[in-house]
């Protein structure tokens, strides 16, 4: 009962966190060219397990409805089901990958975590914004779901990649969870 109970705890923080990140940072949260400040949370799941997909994934689907109705009136079913998809399925192979290992390995399922993302959220983004065949980037012509996941890239590694694998470690070392 004790670790039903904790993980549920785990998944309702995780979800709730979540989902007021990027609703608060709603501006930075967004569009083709984001940085997903909340983002910073998915290599928890490398500490936490599958209670952190799960509750990462809820706080996504809520946030992108949220956010949808603030900021363009209406909520995508693309954007709630992908994202929370990309989320857990980011959050599980992190887990899959980091959990028995260093700090090199856990930092490998930190990029697994920016390459799932930001291929799922970069393609159907470009679909659902309905963003130009090309799109010119500093005098650069991109085709244009190629500028979308690069933008999307870009942001997942500041997110995920720094500020989440330097949390992921504090809170590693926080909890005093030891290296297998």
């Amino acid at each position: 009962m004790k670790s039903r109970t904790r993980s549920l705890a785990v998944s309702s923080i995780l979800a709730s966190l979540y989902a007021i990140l990027v609703v608060t940072l709603a501006p930075f949260s967004f569009l083709p060219f984001q940085v997903r400040i909340a983002d910073a949370l998915l290599p928890l799941s490398i500490v936490f397990g599958i209670p952190a997909a799960y509750g990462l994934s809820i706080g996504c689907a809520v946030a992108n409805y949220a956010g949808g109705l603030m900021l363009f009136g209406g909520a995508s079913i693309i954007d709630v089901t992908g994202g929370a998809i990309a989320n857990f399925l980011a959050c599980y192979l992190a887990w899959l990958i980091g959990r028995q290992g260093g700090v090199k390995r856990r930092f490998v399922a930190s990029l697994v975590q920016t390459a799932v993302i930001t291929l799922i959220v970069g393609s159907y983004l470009w679909v659902l914004v309905g963003m130009p065949g090309t799109y010119d980037i500093f005098g650069l012509e991109l085709p244009g779901l190629f500028a979308v996941i690069v933008g999307v890239a870009i942001g997942s590694v500041i997110a995920i990649n720094v500020l989440g694998f330097a949390l992921e470690e504090a809170v590693r070392r926080t909890l005093y969870v030891t290296d297998k």
